[in-house]
């Protein structure tokens, strides 16, 4: 027995050594033959036409990194920059570092590009309020809005208490009905404020969007507007502005004769852009339910307008046999739809998704012009490429990146998923199920789809939501939409001249009531509101690099994206939200309390400002609700709220206060000046003013001390942000930004909206 377990013992090592070893050979040939087919698939990757598509994504990426510096950026030195790496691309073009080498130069020249628009566009920008100014100038641009409208002045001249320097453009709100006409020249009185900054660290900087529309400030029209003659021209921009502004409100007076309420507004969005007037509840359903991106003029609405023309002109031209057998008529309907299309982009207003909408639409008509592939990556590469060289800065716009990201998606569906969804066999169930249109259900589901999944990360990182039901409403109401609403609208149009309009105005009411009524169906199922918490770009630049390896790898290789994706979830999901937020006029701060949710404590009231904090909290609650208040305690010298561990936050009002405020708080928010032995950790004016909206989160290390993060970080400076207080420490009144070569008003939540 003994010598049994002896010899067990002895030949026990020698097996599992055998084992061992067969375990070790099965893992390195596993290990080899990987390595053998990731090194195939990689080459695959990098064959012929395989590198056009990521120029785009290194021209994006340069682009990003100037929006991400600290301070403006040199112009000729990243200009010369751009040049060297162009010319050591070209000389190495037929070495093999030319691959890598392209997608550098294509990242330098992004950078160079947006540093060389934002020096062409530079202009003085307003950072103090002015309560009363005398402005006088040219209106280039009128919205309709739903309780106001407003208009962009280019300003001629300026008089003010402590006049500034000469602001070239602003925006002014005024009564509704009582905007200017464009074109027209007008002196009034008007209030001013600085362009809104970033409501939270890391929020949508809507002073860097008005700064490149060359707006200087926001404010409202104080009294009546004059109409004058002008003392010089105002140029021939400004006549092709005012001419294709009245031809959007002839347009919208012969819609307006038919239909009226939000009807007539939806149906002005589509064939002019102007979707200003529609109501808050219908706005936000159409958003909620998903259908948010037909009310912008996108990809959408371009294809309809260009199939629609090109499909009708085709098949009247086909009537005459002759032509088909002389004539190229695919080709002249393919020039005749590029005509429409162009005059759709000017009719629609030509902003950045309809840009990118009409090069897409034209690139691909030009293609069966000559005969060639239409809907490919190159395609697309083209379009991004082009939109990025003219306007660089809507990289960082919510609509650019939705709608490139669905087109994207799209057309990775057409590449890759409708050969094998056609492919089916011809057997008598297939072809039922084509008679009756299976298929071609089967593909807008899988088109919805696709579309709502690439945008889904930027409506959660812009938006703080997602549409859960996106795909349920777009099956509802696209169908109505691309067969009876946009093709009546353009038939409108042109019966318009002849005075024969009206009918088709009620055809084009029958679907966008069907629409608005899935769009507010959908939006009251339960859980429709889909509310995502903020997260920082990090989770969506992962995201999109996610996408884009999905989207444009061709082998396996692309499936490694989706373990982006996920880790982009995680990030996001395990972003930890503030404790405590504080405006950069000291006169709101919102306090996590022990439920979770925010308690407000305010000296002033701005509701856009808590809007976007709630939202950003994947909040429900409105700015009125009396929740917010709960728990909160207020006197004369300020208001005390506590923290969830029970520690208070107090906003003092007056120096009267601070004192017993150092002594009770952890926190204290004040403007005054804090006793010198005060024990709480103190935000003061100097704080609030330089750093703007600031969010406290508690510290791993010292759970009873606040990491504070700035909406403006210290020694952040950039031509649209707020400039720094001078020597004496006296804010100046506007920031003049540096030349180029050598020197150191608000847009509401629906113009940020992507689409499809």
């Amino acid at each position: 027995m003994q010598r049994r377990d002896r010899t067990k013992a002895r030949t026990w090592p020698v097996g599992a050594s055998a084992g061992t070893g067969a375990l070790l050979a099965w893992g390195l040939t596993a290990w080899t033959a990987l390595t053998d087919r990731l090194r195939v698939w990689a080459r695959a990757e990098a064959g012929p036409g395989r590198l056009l598509p990521w120029t785009p994504v290194a021209f994006g990426a340069g682009i990003a990194l100037y929006f991400a510096a600290d301070h403006e950026p040199v112009a000729w030195v990243a200009a010369a920059t751009a040049v060297g790496f162009a010319i050591g691309t070209f000389l190495l073009r037929r070495t093999r570092a030319f691959a890598p080498l392209l997608l550098i130069a294509a990242a330098v020249a992004g950078f160079a590009t947006a540093t060389l628009k934002a020096s062409r566009v530079a202009h003085p920008v307003l950072i103090t309020p002015v309560y009363a100014a005398k402005l006088s100038g040219f209106v280039e641009v009128r919205e309709e809005r739903e309780r106001t409208d407003r208009f962009v002045l280019r300003v001629t001249q300026m008089q003010a208490a402590r006049a500034p320097p000469q602001l070239e453009r602003v925006r002014l709100s005024v009564k509704k009905g009582k905007a200017p006409a464009v074109g027209s020249f007008v002196t009034l009185k008007a209030r001013l404020q600085p362009p809104l900054q970033p409501l939270q660290p890391g929020g949508y900087d809507f002073a860097r969007d008005l700064y490149f529309q060359g707006i200087a400030a926001s404010g409202f029209v104080l009294g009546t507007i004059t109409v004058e003659a002008p003392a010089q021209s105002g140029g021939w921009r400004l006549r092709y502005a005012a001419a294709m502004q009245g031809l959007r409100d002839a347009i919208d007076a012969r819609i307006r004769a038919a239909l009226d309420g939000d009807t007539r507004a939806i149906a002005t969005a589509l064939l002019t852009g102007k979707r200003d007037a529609i109501s808050t509840p219908v706005n936000d359903a159409m958003f909620v339910s998903g259908l948010g991106h037909v009310l912008s003029i996108s990809g959408y609405h371009m294809a309809v307008v260009a199939g629609v023309v090109f499909f009708a002109l085709r098949a009247l031209l086909a009537l005459i046999p002759a032509l088909t057998v002389t004539f190229p008529i695919k080709k002249v309907a393919a020039a005749a739809a590029l005509a429409a299309a162009a005059f759709y982009l000017l009719l629609s207003g030509a902003e950045v998704a309809t840009q990118r909408s009409f090069l897409m639409t034209a690139v691909v008509l030009i293609a069966v012009m000559v005969d060639r592939r239409a809907i490919t990556f190159r395609t697309l590469a083209l379009a991004a490429l082009i939109v990025l060289a003219i306007a660089p800065e809507a990289l960082v716009h919510p609509s650019f990146q939705m709608s490139f990201a669905a087109t994207l998606g799209l057309v990775a569906l057409v590449q890759i998923g409708m050969p094998a969804l056609f492919a089916a066999d011809d057997s008598s169930v297939a072809s039922r199920v084509a008679l009756w249109g299976g298929r071609e259900i089967a593909l807008l589901t899988l088109a919805s789809l696709v579309a709502g999944l690439a945008t889904m990360p930027y409506a959660a990182y812009h938006f703080h939501r997602i549409t859960p039901y996106g795909v349920l409403s777009n099956l509802a109401a696209m169908p109505v939409v691309s067969a009876i609403v946009m093709p009546a609208g353009l038939l409108g149009l042109v019966a318009i001249p002849f005075g024969l309009d009206a009918p088709f105005w009620r055809i084009m009411e029958f679907g966008i009531d069907w629409m608005t009524l899935v769009a507010q169906w959908v939006a009251a199922l339960p859980g429709a509101v889909g509310r995502v918490t903020a997260f920082g770009p990090g989770p969506l630049l992962l995201a999109t690099l996610a996408l884009v390896t999905v989207g444009l790898l061709r082998t396996p290789l692309r499936w490694s994206g989706a373990l982006g994706l996920i880790g982009a979830i995680v990030w996001a999901a395990l972003t930890l939200q503030p404790e405590v937020l504080v405006a950069g006029d000291g006169r709101q701060v919102a306090v996590r309390g022990a439920d979770g949710r925010l308690r407000l404590m305010q000296s002033g009231a701005d509701a856009f400002r808590l809007k976007q904090w709630l939202a950003a909290d994947a909040d429900s609650r409105t700015p009125d609700d009396a929740s917010l208040r709960v728990g909160v305690s207020c006197d004369a010298d300020g208001c005390v709220t506590p923290l969830a561990d029970g520690r208070l936050v107090a906003l003092s009002l007056r120096p009267d206060g601070l004192a017993d405020d150092c002594a009770r708080a952890a926190l204290v928010v004040t403007a005054a000046q804090p006793p010198p032995d005060c024990a709480a950790q103190v935000l003061g004016d100097d704080d609030l003013r330089t750093g703007g909206t600031l969010a406290l989160r508690r510290s791993g290390d010292a759970p009873a001390v606040f990491v504070i993060e700035a909406a403006r970080p210290r020694g952040h400076s950039r031509p649209w942000a707020e400039a720094a207080a001078d020597a004496q420490g006296r804010p100046a009144s506007i920031r003049r930004p540096a030349p180029a070569a050598s020197e150191d008003a608000t847009p509401a939540p629906q113009d940020r909206t992507g689409d499809d």
